[in-house]
């Protein structure tokens, strides 16, 4: 069986770094990406540049990258403006958040999780209209820097509210890194039997559970998992927030699970070496230091 493997470097990954990264670099790790063997990558997010001021040359940076051979780039959006900033950046596909928590929900988008909702069921089907495909990340879905637990009901009612508009895929965000494999693979269970969408799991490695939670999601049902080369990222309104999964560690412990990726683990270890280069530090991933195996 294969499974997806979404890069999110280039938004997730780079949001919250210290440095930032002038966009004709950024450019190259999204075409580093594609080479390795990811198609779909989440180049960018349209959202305000005074709130998220890494990504405020979203619009160059889809001019840079929309036209290369096999790439299927996503733009992550929160609302009307958003939206219409990446249909006019040709994205190929559009990611709306939903945070499970009102209080994180206000501090990452302006509105409570019940107006993220209502903000989805009413700007994913222009999205529709526009050729674009469509998917829904469910941020905080096992735990919250502010309310703290996020109970399972809370996240299934979310769900639930969002199937009217039938988005293509639906993730379930591990956003702060507090999951554990148990909780991960009851929540992908009961998502799957509410809902016709496909899965897709992110998470980060914020307490080191971050590849025990990528295989219990795929056991679980999910069909793709979010990543991040050298597993740089974190999220800047969330206290302490740490990187996603790595993504030479994710195609590492897939594929010797027996699961199919499509990406390089050499290219991929490449990419995250040459991003420490950039950055001139070492990066979180494991793989970029110790390598595959055999």
């Amino acid at each position: 069986m294969s499974v997806e493997i979404v890069e999110v470097g280039p938004r997730d990954g780079l949001q919250n770094h210290p440095a930032t990264l002038p966009t004709a670099q950024k450019a190259e790790l999204v075409r580093r990406a594609v080479a390795a063997g990811s198609r779909r990558v989440e180049v960018t997010s349209f959202v305000n540049p005074a709130k998220v001021p890494k990504l405020a040359d979203a619009d160059e940076l889809m001019a840079l990258v929309r036209d290369e051979p096999a790439l299927v780039p996503i733009g992550l959006v929160m609302n009307e403006r958003g939206l219409n900033r990446a249909v006019a950046a040709r994205v190929a596909e559009v990611n709306f958040v939903v945070i499970a928590s009102d209080t994180f929900c206000r501090r990452n988008q302006g509105m409570s999780s019940a107006e993220a909702v209502a903000e989805v069921l009413r700007l994913l089907p222009r999205a529709r209209d526009h050729g674009l495909r469509t998917s829904v990340t469910v941020g905080a879905t096992f735990g919250c820097p502010f309310e703290g637990e996020v109970p399972l009901d809370r996240v299934l009612r979310i769900v639930d509210d969002l199937e009217p508009v039938a988005a293509d895929e639906v993730a379930l965000a591990d956003t702060i890194g507090v999951a554990v494999p148990s909780e991960v693979e009851r929540a992908f269970t009961a998502v799957r039997e509410r809902t016709a969408a496909s899965l897709r799991g992110h998470f980060h490695n914020t307490r080191n559970l971050g590849l025990a939670n990528v295989l219990a999601a795929v056991a679980a049902g999910a069909r793709a998992i979010d990543a991040s080369v050298g597993g740089i990222g974190g999220c800047p309104f969330a206290p302490a927030a740490t990187g996603n999964v790595a993504t030479e560690d994710v195609v590492y412990a897939l594929e010797r699970s027996g699961r199919s990726t499509g990406v390089s683990l050499d290219a991929a270890i490449d990419n995250a070496q040459w991003l420490s280069g950039v950055f001139g530090e070492e990066l979180p991933g494991m793989l970029s230091r110790a390598g595959g195996f055999p």
